[in-house]
């Protein structure tokens, strides 16, 4: 099959060949990149203070504590505590290390909310631990996404600290939950995409001199 493949290839035009191949390998780059783990992004928007979530969680190395129906509060700066999403009932985990606090201001209600409900508690002391908490019966590595709006606020009316936080466990993928306050959206992936781009144009440039295209 891979034989039949490069022949075909062999008797394409080089310019065509050169594109087909340079396809190939940046289809290929994207196509293998693993989900990124939990990011909470909060954010002023005009007038309003907007929190996006999205990635994976890893559960491995966590100790679960059981069910959880969360209330109404969605935000604790001075205790660490952040709920994202539409709320449910979730299965809570203990296990790893973090802030204790992400500013100074105390709880919080969002006016809007959608998505899957993720809250996580840095303050040790409520709960025995700090405590991450996902949908129950969520599956390790599952993506997950949310959002919630605060309308008519700051981060100086919610008391909240500008920065990047992390609460991690572990030293497997998608061992963390990432708080970032300000900035944009999403963590950086380190610099690897561009790294692989990088060595994709090289190919393509030796590719198109031993093709003398």
């Amino acid at each position: 099959m891979v034989n039949a493949t490069i022949m075909g290839m062999k008797a394409l035009p080089k310019k065509l060949l050169l594109l087909t191949v340079f396809a190939i390998a940046v289809t290929s780059l994207f196509s293998v990149r693993p989900a990124q783990a939990f990011t909470e992004t909060l954010q002023q928007v005009g007038a309003n203070v907007v929190a996006t979530g999205s990635g994976a969680i890893n559960l491995t190395g966590l100790t679960g504590v059981g069910l959880f129906t969360p209330g109404i509060d969605d935000l604790g700066p001075n205790v660490g505590y952040i709920q994202t999403g539409v709320h449910s009932n979730l299965d809570g985990y203990q296990g790893f290390s973090g802030p204790t606090s992400f500013g100074s201001g105390g709880f919080a209600v969002a006016n809007l909310y959608s998505g899957n409900c993720v809250d996580i508690w840095g303050e040790p002391t409520t709960y025995g631990a700090p405590t991450l908490w996902v949908p129950t019966g969520y599956v390790s590595g599952g993506l997950l996404s949310d959002s919630m709006t605060f309308t008519g606020a700051t981060f100086a009316s919610l008391g909240l600290t500008p920065g990047t936080y992390v609460w991690s466990w572990g030293e497997g993928a998608n061992q963390n939950f990432t708080l970032i306050i300000g900035g944009g959206q999403g963590a950086p992936d380190g610099g690897t995409t561009i790294s692989l781009l990088g060595f994709a144009f090289l190919g393509l440039a030796a590719l198109r001199r031993k093709l003398g295209c």
